[in-house]
């Protein structure tokens, strides 16, 4: 039996079968669905796309996978020596997982040894957002300040080792004044916080919090699982603020297969770089750098730049801002658009019960939550395919 995400698997209703894929459509036996959320924000370029899928057949012919322990392979190098020349600043060193959570893992394990090897081992505590989502590993649900998810930590009672804050500079100023001592790292999903409600806020946050890092000595981190590759119509915001250490995930692969990285810059590497061997990172995916998942990245990457990918999802902004930006119900709190996201945002979530078969009737696949109707293509679409998936959205407010 499988064991569905997210489900009370007791009272949840069939999930739609899937028996093929390709571009921006789901395909049942008996329909044709836009797929309107990427499958959880990551097949950006659309299903079955062909040189990513080439590049994986290619690869799949020499090897899969081989381990990273003692061994490495072309793939993993070629992958490591791009993502070094592409991403900015010297965000140069690639450790490399299976999934977005196991990233962040990563990561915030990294900021906290990177004080213990310098000898400061008061540093002992995250700072992070309120309403932050990270992942669903332990670490990362205890950064994460969402119940909806992570409500069974409650029975460990309140954490001391992580502090939330709004996206308030004045918080923000005051939480570093009074406790920067206790800091090890200031992690955040940078301007767009996905899970946690599609909230959207001013890159002048993350302009402060870089100078407040550096000031008091603060890892910054940015998890751009979800708001890297154009999401949030930069490229990367780390190209915009530059962190201490990005974590991406998702459209690393273009969605075709599982992969993630913790990039970290030199400062932090060179903390790690010793003859001590525990002053080592300790950590170790068995498919970290999976070559499969390697050559998809770098065919991912390529396509990135061959198709102008911020142009692209300016323009899905332009559209979304078009056909939603005026948009008002009663039953509405808010309408949110940035880059390629675009959030209705209900009072009550009764509101969004049965949406889901709504749109599939009218050939989309949505996926809504909580009070939270949205929008996450793939940057693919056309105009008419994308005005389908705002108007469907539209028409659920309309219908008697």
């Amino acid at each position: 039996m499988i064991w569905y995400p997210y489900e009370q698997m007791k009272t949840m209703k069939a999930p739609y079968e899937i028996v093929d894929a390709e571009g921006p459509y789901l395909y049942t036996k008996d329909a044709k669905l836009l797929d309107s959320i990427s499958s959880w924000w990551s097949v950006i370029y659309g299903y079955r796309q062909p040189q990513i899928t080439a590049a994986i057949c290619k690869q799949a012919e020499k090897f899969s996978h081989v381990m990273l322990g003692g061994l490495t392979h072309k793939p993993v190098e070629e992958l490591s020596e791009k993502l070094a020349s592409w991403l900015p600043g010297d965000l140069d060193y690639c450790f490399f997982s299976d999934s977005g959570s196991v990233a962040v893992e990563v990561a915030l394990k990294m900021a906290l040894q990177y004080y213990v090897n310098r000898g400061e081992t008061g540093r002992k505590t995250i700072l992070a957002l309120e309403h932050a989502y990270h992942g669903d590993t332990f670490k990362t649900m205890a950064a994460g300040d969402d119940e909806d998810y992570h409500f069974i930590l409650q029975v460990y009672g309140e954490n001391p080792y992580v502090r939330h804050i709004p996206t308030e500079i004045p918080a923000l100023e005051d939480v570093f004044a009074r406790c920067h001592e206790e800091l090890n790292c200031f992690i955040v999903e940078p301007l767009l916080q996905g899970a946690g409600g599609m909230r959207m806020y001013d890159i002048a946050f993350l302009q402060r919090a870089r100078e407040l890092c550096d000031e008091y000595g603060v890892l910054l981190i940015f998890d751009e699982v979800a708001t890297g590759f154009g999401r949030t119509g930069h490229r990367f915001v780390a190209d915009v603020v530059l962190p201490d250490i990005l974590v991406l995930g998702k459209g690393l692969t273009g969605g075709h297969i599982g992969h993630a990285v913790t990039v970290a810059n030199k400062k932090v590497f060179d903390a790690f770089y010793d003859e001590a061997p525990e002053k080592a990172l300790m950590h170790g995916p068995t498919f970290m750098g999976n070559a499969l998942a390697c050559a998809a990245a770098k065919a991912s990457i390529e396509l990135f730049d061959q198709l102008n990918v911020p142009a692209r999802v300016a323009h899905i902004e332009e559209v979304a801002r078009r056909e939603l930006g005026g948009f008002t119900d009663p039953r509405i709190r808010e309408v949110r658009i940035m880059g390629g996201c675009a959030c209705i945002e209900v009072y009550d979530a009764k509101l969004l019960a049965g949406y889901q078969q709504f749109a599939y009737e009218r050939g989309v696949f949505a996926r809504p939550f909580l009070t939270y109707l949205y929008a996450m293509v793939p940057y693919i679409l056309t105009d008419e395919e994308l005005i389908h998936i705002f108007s469907v959205m539209k028409e659920w407010f309309r219908r008697g």
